[in-house]
């Protein structure tokens, strides 16, 4: 085997410095934008859907202005739901497919679910094509208090006013093959610790929360989605990406012990989905629909009680003429 190239920002067995992180933020390249993307994408939903601001990303002279999308004013009485994109930056779908659920489904739920959406969490890495913000933070690994990433921080201010009142919060995300070339050797650089190759699963699976497992919601996940793509097999040992796998295309992570964002509402139904957007047998369209039919079957389990089986398939009839993805 051979052995890996050492990274070439920092001293190995080091942390990086602050020049180090300088060194890192000067490789950065601006790609794409985040206006022309994102906030237009916003704008076009305005007549039907509120854009709320609640907040700003500031690096420098760069000034990003931060938008949740609100279908209509909340209502006490109906269970709130929450998705987030843009976590990760880099994680193309998980943008494009929160404004993909706004632009096609969103309005089939109006009157029956408080959705608040925010499609692009971390702005600055979207422009970069990056996992980190401009301070080599990873954002999701920030959902703590205090926060050490502006945008982790500003999500939690938004949500804080309305914590326990979601019913559920499905937080989207990819896993690329740039984590093993770029974004793992890179943070094996910047904490100083020796960098240990790993594998890339080829399909879509979905990480649940070790300390508040829901595994009915990930089921009807992993069933709404592998109708548009693949799902995760497991390696030789039964993993995927290094842990266990608890059912077919599910893996259990701490979330609030790790900071991250699918862990910020408290929530009983939580889950991170991770599309593989490499794979020769998916194609960008795919990936944006598997995070919009994955958004669709949280909201549609939470519509339909799995404790009243008598009910649920007469809702979910229902749900699915008003326009859900399924």
């Amino acid at each position: 085997m051979t052995a890996p190239t050492a990274y070439p920002i920092g001293s190995p067995g080091q942390a990086w410095t602050p020049a180090d992180v300088a060194a890192w933020r000067a490789r950065q390249v601006h790609q794409r934008s985040y206006a022309d993307d994102v906030l237009c994408a916003l704008q076009t939903l305005r007549p039907r859907f509120e854009a709320l601001p609640y907040g700003e990303v500031v690096y420098g002279d760069e000034r990003y202005p931060l938008f949740a999308i609100c279908p209509e004013p909340w209502r006490a009485g109906l269970p709130g739901v929450l998705v987030t994109g843009g976590v990760h930056g880099y994680e193309t779908s998980g943008v494009h497919g929160a404004l993909q659920f706004l632009a096609q489904h969103a309005q089939a739920y109006v009157g029956r679910i408080n959705l608040l959406v925010v499609p692009c969490v971390s702005p600055w890495a979207y422009e970069r094509i990056h996992r980190w913000n401009f301070d080599a933070v990873d954002p999701n690994r920030s959902f703590k208090d205090p926060s050490p990433a502006q945008e982790a921080a500003a999500l939690m201010r938004l949500v804080q006013p309305l914590r326990g009142q979601f019913a559920a919060h499905i937080d989207l995300h990819e896993t690329t093959d740039t984590d093993e070339s770029e974004y793992r050797p890179a943070k094996a650089a910047r904490d100083g610790e020796p960098f240990e190759p790993g594998t890339i699963p080829d399909g879509f699976y979905l990480v649940d929360d070790t300390d508040n497992p829901q595994p009915a919601f990930q089921q009807a996940i992993i069933n709404a989605v592998e109708r548009v793509t693949h799902i995760a097999p497991t390696d030789d040992q039964g993993d995927i990406i290094g842990s266990p796998a608890v059912a077919r295309g599910v893996i259990r992570y701490p979330l609030k012990a790790l900071g991250l964002c699918a862990g910020v509402t408290g929530a009983r139904y939580t889950t991170t989905t991770e599309v593989y957007p490499d794979s020769p047998r998916a194609t960008p369209e795919q990936c944006n629909t598997a995070q919009a039919v994955a958004v669709c079957a949280a909201l549609d389990f939470v519509l339909v009680p799995p404790a009243c089986p008598s009910m649920a398939t007469e809702t979910l009839a229902a749900s699915r003429a008003g326009g859900s993805c399924l």
